[in-house]
């Protein structure tokens, strides 16, 4: 299989590849772990291809106190390595296999938005955003997208024509926060056939004070469900999770494919929630008790 023809740039810093990008229709390319095989295969055909692999500065990643920001063209297992983020890096470690990881990007596979993809899960449970830029005029401008601005639809994002998400902003997790990650493939590195993303709070008497999930594979943007109030606000060993459960699985419209049934992957959610928000909980006790 070959790609359709196209015009190749590679810029050498951010402000040529924004000028790039604003005089002509093309898409980005970093790691290329999902647009090369689109290519390929006759799904995309963009009559030019942007290449910002020679753009140094959108490498990087930078943590602090208060969450972890990531290059555009910071690799998965880059990120994974670096073990900034302990629900990123869980996430990461799900990702495909290691040749791939050693090549995709983080905010790349932001970007692709595949509904059944673990990076978009953890951005928007954890309610981080992506900094997306463009040329107008003679200078640069940006914003911020939140992530639930920022997944329109199954594969598709909010950069806009023109535009190149620079990074993104995962929020580090909070005092007594645990984080989990819990899915099914058919084979390890395989999409998933259903995913949950947890993260649970403590307060300090050890009851459940906060607890959201984002689901994969169930809906055509991930499933994002507050569950504090399902659980019961409870001690954590009292929660009711099953319940808590039952309500993400009830939030979740999935479709059937020659993979899995929408029953099934409905099946698979209220298990990996339950299974998911416990784990979390878990974690989240083990903190508060070191």
């Amino acid at each position: 299989m070959k790609p359709p023809p196209f015009d190749y740039h590679a810029p050498r810093d951010v402000g040529a590849a924004l000028r790039t990008l604003a005089e002509v229709r093309g898409k980005v390319l970093a790691g290329g772990q999902s647009l090369i095989p689109m290519l390929n295969m006759r799904l995309a055909a963009p009559e030019h291809l942007v290449d910002i692999n020679r753009v140094a500065s959108l490498g990087g990643i930078g943590s602090t106190e208060a969450g972890v920001t990531v290059g555009a063209l910071a690799r998965h297992g880059e990120v994974e390595r670096a073990g900034a983020h302990p629900l990123l890096t869980r996430a990461l470690k799900l990702v495909a296999h290691p040749v791939i990881r050693n090549r995709g990007t983080v905010v790349g596979s932001l970007v692709h938005a595949d509904p059944a993809a673990e990076l978009p899960a953890v951005l928007a449970v954890l309610g981080g955003s992506v900094r997306v830029a463009r040329w107008e005029g003679d200078s640069q401008v940006t914003r911020e997208v939140p992530a639930e601005d920022f997944f329109v639809g199954p594969m598709e994002s909010a950069v806009q024509p023109g535009e190149l998400a620079v990074s993104a902003y995962f929020p580090a997790l909070g005092p007594r926060t645990g984080g989990a990650f819990e899915e099914v493939a058919r084979r390890h590195g395989d999409y998933a056939l259903a995913g949950v993303c947890a993260v649970v709070t403590l307060d300090e008497d050890a009851c459940v004070s906060a607890a959201r999930v984002a689901c994969i594979g169930v809906g055509p943007v991930p499933v994002v469900v507050d569950v504090a109030g399902a659980c019961g606000y409870r001690p954590a060993h009292e929660a009711d999770w099953a319940g808590a459960a039952r309500a993400v699985m009830d939030e979740t419209e999935p479709e059937g494919d020659i993979h899995a049934s929408a029953a099934y992957r409905r099946h698979l959610v209220r298990v990996l929630a339950e299974r998911a928000l416990r784990n979390a909980a878990r974690e989240g006790a083990a903190i508060r008790g070191a």
